[in-house]
């Protein structure tokens, strides 16, 4: 069963492993950003397009850092119309405002939405074709052309997308989400700043976190995963675990963001060349066609998928157990696997993330299933499939 997506994982898995994937230059901690937007000037940048989103502007972000490239003899044009789960056709109209722009670069500051649709933008404007026609993994595509280059300064400790090789893009009308894979969409510099992240909701602030914490658990429990990306993936888990009841608690802990955001950049940087698993898979469907929030989604979602692989991974989970310090001496490998479960349970819960979709509905199940496995089968590196039978059980959990 599901030959021939064990097939692309084994090959997906030797050529992320061996490939030299683009890593952006990083610039860590208060003053990042003023300090991007200086070094853009001397990388002799004369355009920039600057990628945001309204509440970003509102909030007065944007007016120093644009002040800095102004400052600098760069001409700037603002796209500032992003929103949760850009779609194809704001890509498109993103991409038409970069080409009329001429810039000769792109910054993204914003979340993971606005990240993703600054990668989306250049990819598209580059190529020239639909947005939805770019979606996929690019070794299964024809080789596509590199665009102006890319840089970012997150303003939420979530997608890790700053460091990524992946955009999400959503098609509203069919009301799915699907990713484009690509080297070339990876950013070529990044700021991660935790002065732009203060005082962000405590909600937001959850829901960001545990989709950071998603893409490590993920990552490392991932069949395409190594040495390396469970080292990030390990340093990322940790770091969350330690930093986002603190964040949550307290949204002017400036120690407690920064950490998070360089926790998210470290599951950015595993699950590259890990991939992601069946709560992403599901998480991209309930998004496309319920409008929850994707951090959200995978909150919901991490336990329910974590308890069903179970059985297929407990020797890792057991790991992340021992590196937060859950395990005695007298614990075996089961018993330690179910004490990292139950500590994120534990986390659900202190967070406020709730158990149930209330806008779940029974006759949407069976789209969703067909979807997240056309998604995750052949591209992630799950470590047991699943049967319908038991993905639908696990998304009736779901239901109010």
């Amino acid at each position: 069963m599901y030959l021939i997506s064990r097939i692309r994982i084994v090959l997906n898995r030797f050529v992320l492993k061996n490939l030299n994937l683009p890593k952006p230059f990083c610039l860590i901690g208060v003053g990042a950003a003023a300090n991007l937007c200086s070094h853009l000037a001397a990388t002799g940048v004369q355009r920039v397009m600057v990628v945001s989103d309204k509440g970003i502007l509102q909030t007065g972000l944007l007016e120093p850092l644009i002040a800095i490239l102004t400052a600098h003899q760069i001409k700037v044009s603002l796209f500032s119309d992003v929103f949760p789960d850009p779609d194809h056709l704001l890509v498109s109209e993103g991409a038409r405002q970069l080409q009329v722009s001429q810039a000769d670069a792109v910054l993204a500051i914003g979340g993971g939405s606005v990240i993703d649709c600054a990668k989306a933008i250049i990819h598209t404007c580059t190529n020239q074709q639909d947005p939805r026609k770019l979606a996929g993994l690019w070794l299964y595509a024809w080789p596509r052309k590199r665009g102006v280059p890319l840089f970012a300064i997150p303003t939420t400790a979530g997608t890790g997308s700053e460091v990524t090789i992946a955009a999400v893009v959503s098609d509203k009308v069919a009301q799915t989400k699907m990713p484009m894979i690509d080297p070339k969409l990876t950013p070529k510099m990044v700021a991660l700043d935790a002065s732009l992240t203060l005082g962000i909701p405590a909600a937001l602030t959850a829901h960001t976190g545990m989709d950071a914490l998603t893409h490590a658990v993920e990552a490392f429990i991932s069949e395409m995963a190594f040495v390396e990306t469970d080292e990030l993936a390990r340093a990322a888990s940790r770091l969350i675990l330690q930093n986002l009841p603190l964040a949550v608690a307290d949204g002017q802990n400036l120690s407690a963001r920064q950490n998070m955001l360089y926790a998210s950049c470290l599951a950015g940087m595993a699950f590259t060349r890990a991939g992601v698993g069946y709560v992403h898979a599901f998480a991209h469907q309930l998004g496309a066609l319920y409008q929850i929030p994707h951090g959200l989604a995978n909150a919901m979602l991490l336990v329910p998928v974590l308890e069903l692989m179970q059985p297929a991974c407990n020797s890792k989970l057991a790991i992340l157990a021992y590196d937060v310090g859950l395990i005695t001496s007298n614990d075996n490998t089961d018993s330690r696997a179910q004490k990292f479960i139950d500590h994120i349970k534990a986390l659900c819960r202190q967070l406020a993330i709730p158990q149930r979709i209330e806008s779940l509905r029974e006759e949407d199940i069976n789209t969703i299933i067909s979807r997240a496995f056309a998604e995750a089968h052949g591209t992630y590196g799950v470590p047991q499939y699943l049967t319908r039978i038991e993905a639908s059980l696990l998304l009736r959990r779901l239901m109010p």
